[in-house]
């Protein structure tokens, strides 16, 4: 340290000068002065799942005999810190790195180093004391330790995004039930079609999410098996058969998630179809996301010039011209969020197709995509859950006076008439204007109660004939 308050920290490239009780450190001002692309920081869970990395490594080296007791007593001290959020701001560098993610896998090494020396009693930056290289990152590469923190912060938010999934299906669900006595026009390529129930139509919506929240669930399987031990390219060179075998073991007792250590490491560290199979996944759920608020947009659309059926909650003024307006502007939202995580899956293919050879250089790239995307559809998901369909309404008049519709009433009936004699009834209404019922009753071929029966809500509904 000198007369003005800051420390000179050296690296391969020369030095810099640092403030002296600053946690971060040389690495930390490299990659700021380097990195400005994203324009926003690495995510938060990543680094909170790197605290738990180094908590772990620093255990499995203790086991090994490489790392001793006080030592590893304030490095895990300080990564718990990591884990717990504390030090975020400290750490926040550009989410989009070249390197591998080595900026990350530094950035965090050195604070916990520092930190460490604090809680040891002596000063920022005293490398004998707690060395970035030699204790926190020890038996470690970037090319294991980022992979493996990013698994755990994925899965993290998958079960983050499951919970808030199962809260829009009970939603759906909700609706369902309310809306099972409603009859209402199905539509096909936009044209009349047949009767159907409005609660079958959230049915719909229900199973569709329902799967979607199986195929989250599912992503754990694909994640939980990483390659921390490997070090470098997955020969696992320099680290101790002992800490190889410990070191996940440690991070699944220290996060509580089923994790493993690959059976091949090579094949672990050079290929990430995991990460690209988990984006895949997150796309099904945008599909469906999609295709439900643009369903609810045309559904609630006019409402006097549009189909009408449904009532949105209002939320807020729709124009700042037209008076009375309103828009759908929860589901509009959730679709751009939709879109811009299908767009966001075809970055992390990309990403994932481009590692070359032994490693991938752009997880930085996937790991911003990959969480920020789960982050998005979890509040898209909890958006159209609670400032919607929670408080969709129906307008019945609506609904009933689109459910006489000539082709749906003659397509009701065309079970018990047969197709021809249904499709003459459906001309003659066209023509004369009166209704599929009327001219039915008074040629004969049904009764009020069998016109009544065969288009109720049950016999719209029924499974078969």
């Amino acid at each position: 340290m000198n007369e003005s308050g800051l420390r000179i920290e050296h690296d391969l490239l020369g030095e810099v000068a640092v403030p002296a009780d600053a946690l971060p450190g040389i690495h930390a001002a490299r990659a700021s002065a380097n990195f400005d692309l994203a324009g926003r920081p690495v995510h938060g869970e990543l680094l909170r799942a790197f605290g738990a990395v180094k908590r772990a490594a620093a255990r499995a080296a203790h086991h090994a005999g490489t790392l001793d007791a006080v030592r590893l007593a304030a490095i895990e001290q300080a990564a718990a810190e990591v884990m717990e959020g504390r030090w975020d701001a400290a750490l926040a560098t550009d989410a989009l790195q070249g390197g591998a993610g080595t900026s990350t896998n530094m950035v965090v090494n050195e604070l916990i180093a520092n930190r460490a020396c604090q809680l040891m009693g002596g000063q920022p930056g005293d490398r004998s004391l707690v060395s970035p290289h030699d204790h926190v990152n020890i038996h470690q590469s970037t090319n294991d330790a980022y992979p493996t923190a990013l698994k755990v912060a994925a899965i993290r938010g998958c079960k983050a995004l499951e919970d808030a999934v199962v809260r829009l299906q009970e939603s759906c669900q909700a609706r369902e039930r309310d809306f099972a006595s409603v009859v209402c026009l199905g539509r096909t390529e936009l044209m009349d079609a047949v009767l159907m129930t409005m609660g079958r139509r959230f049915g719909a919506y229900a199973d569709a999410l329902g799967r979607d929240r199986w195929r989250i669930s599912k992503c754990e399987e694909r994640l939980r098996v990483v390659n921390l031990g490997g070090t470098a390219t997955g020969t696992a060179l320099g680290a101790p058969r002992a800490y190889i075998f410990r070191a996940t073991d440690e991070l699944r007792a220290i996060t509580g998630l089923p994790l493993a250590r690959a059976e091949n490491l090579i094949d672990a560290t050079a290929n990430n179809d995991a990460f690209a199979e988990v984006a895949g996944i997150l796309g099904a759920l945008a599909v469906n996301l999609i295709k439900m608020s643009d369903d609810l947009r045309l559904l609630a659309s006019g409402p006097q010039g549009g189909i009408g059926e449904l009532i949105l909650p209002a939320r807020q003024e729709g124009s700042s011209l037209m008076p009375g307006k309103i828009n759908p502007v929860i589901p509009e939202s959730v679709v751009q969020a939709g879109l811009a995580v299908l767009g966001d899956q075809q970055v992390i293919n990309q990403a994932c197709a481009r590692g070359c050879l032994e490693i991938n250089p752009y997880l930085p790239l996937v790991a911003d995509r990959l969480l920020n995307g789960l982050d998005l559809l979890r509040r898209a998901c909890g958006a159209l859950a609670t400032k919607c369909i929670d408080g969709i309404a129906i307008d019945a008049n609506r609904c009933a006076a689109h459910a006489s519709a000539i082709t749906a009433q003659a397509t009701a009936i065309s079970g018990k008439l047969g197709h021809h004699r249904a499709g003459e009834l459906a001309r003659q209404a066209l023509a004369t204007g009166r209704t599929v019922r009327d001219l039915a009753i008074d040629a004969g071929l049904l009764t009020g109660e069998e016109f009544d029966a065969l288009t109720s809500p049950a016999a719209v509904m029924r499974l078969g004939a």
